[in-house]
């Protein structure tokens, strides 16, 4: 008798029992056996499993990010800007000598020969790209150089002043900005310098950042088109801190790196990276490691979605590399001693979900725990009973 309900639990764990009680997430089994799902048209593909080595890591090294110099390029503005539509811009009008249209009468008690010059308020450009010049009507500015505007304002000038001389200053270079937004100290409207501004040049116009560069990522807009990378990128590859052109918006955004750690582990919780960048070594040691008791070594699980141009070349024939991101589960077994060095060398990515089953022990531990508790009342019934007699 006291032999059968052991092996009473042994016979209902082996054929499943254990599925029905209390767990953290799938076995190691299950999620192997999940990849495929059977349906009327024969299996159906739900995601990659994928064992880790270096081959998968060395792959893993050459998927492609984002970036601001493939989606943008490194076009260096024009050194010379033109004037646009919302300019705010001065005109200033020198003449040769004094009594002109633009200059001061002579004062002869004051012994002062007059003012030679006269200038104009600034003036907005208008829609039209126009602006008004006192004797010389309208003037088409917009998209027009400075100095091609000087010498038209002269040529208007000429008979009507004494030599005119015309200076034309951008006093608030409105067209030519960059809006920049979101974790900077100051955000505002910078203006792009003659010389041509870089990424990080603007950002620190607006101030500087305000939350850690490796929480940190920029999002570019120009036209139609919008990317978004770390910030650390920009800092170590100069490559990517880019030319800015008028009209582009930067907007800076925090984004804490975490990943999710659930299962047979020390911690279970969201954890921050805390870092520019960990691997999956230094993401299960922030997880407080395996638990002795309960992990199944064969059975830690990295889930996360990967490009499909990533997939291709760790699964070539895969079924579902026809969607942009593929479903990828990598799994790695802690039993062998190689996988201390590739877990040293995965790389984490924001988001990832760490994930490692129970031991198939620790089912069985799981229903013999439940039949003790289940015989327990009889054995003490049956206890009572032989007192009576």
């Amino acid at each position: 008798m006291r032999a059968f309900p052991i092996a009473l639990c042994t016979a209902l764990a082996v054929s499943g029992c254990s599925s029905f009680l209390p767990a953290s997430g799938p076995s190691a089994s299950a999620v192997a056996e999940g990849a495929g799902m059977a349906t009327d048209q024969g299996l159906l593909a739900r995601y990659e499993i994928i064992d880790v080595d270096a081959a998968v890591v060395e792959a893993l090294r050459g998927r492609p990010l984002d970036s601001l110099l493939a989606s943008f390029g490194d076009r260096r503005p024009s050194v010379e800007p033109v004037i646009g539509v919302g300019d705010t811009v001065a005109v200033t009008i020198y003449e040769a000598s004094t009594g002109g249209l633009f200059s001061g009468s002579l004062s002869v008690d004051r012994f002062s020969s007059g003012s030679k010059s006269a200038t104009i308020p600034p003036q907005v450009v208008n829609r039209d790209g126009s602006i008004t010049v006192p004797y010389a009507g309208r003037v088409q500015v917009a998209g027009r150089r400075v100095q091609d505007v000087q010498t038209q304002i002269e040529q208007e000038l000429a008979g009507k002043a004494i030599e005119p001389q015309v200076i034309v200053t951008v006093v608030q270079p409105t067209s030519t900005a960059v809006t920049v937004t979101g974790e900077v100290t100051a955000g505002a409207r910078v203006p792009l310098s003659t010389k041509g501004d870089r990424l990080l040049d603007v950002v620190a116009g607006a101030g500087g950042v305000r939350a850690p560069v490796s929480e940190t990522f920029v999002r570019l807009s120009r036209g139609s088109t919008t990317a978004t990378v770390p910030l650390t990128a920009v800092v170590s590859n100069p490559r990517e801190n880019i030319f800015l052109r008028p009209g582009d918006t930067l907007t800076l955004v925090r984004d804490p790196q975490t990943f999710l750690a659930i299962g047979a582990l020390g911690a279970q919780s969201e954890i921050p990276f805390a870092a520019e960048g960990i691997t999956l070594a230094q993401a299960l040691a922030k997880a407080r490691g395996l638990s002795d008791v309960q992990a199944d070594p064969a059975g830690v699980f990295l889930f996360r979605f990967e490009p499909a141009s990533v997939v291709r070349r760790l699964r070539p024939n895969s079924p579902l590399v026809s969607s942009n991101f593929v479903p990828v589960v990598y799994r790695i077994n802690m039993r062998d001693p190689n996988s201390l060095f590739v877990s040293q060398a995965f790389r984490m990515r924001n988001r990832n979900l760490v994930y490692v089953s129970n031991a198939p022990f620790t089912e069985v531990q799981k229903v013999l725990g439940v039949f003790s508790t289940i015989t327990a009342p009889v054995s003490a019934g049956a206890s009572v009973y032989a007192g009576v007699r």
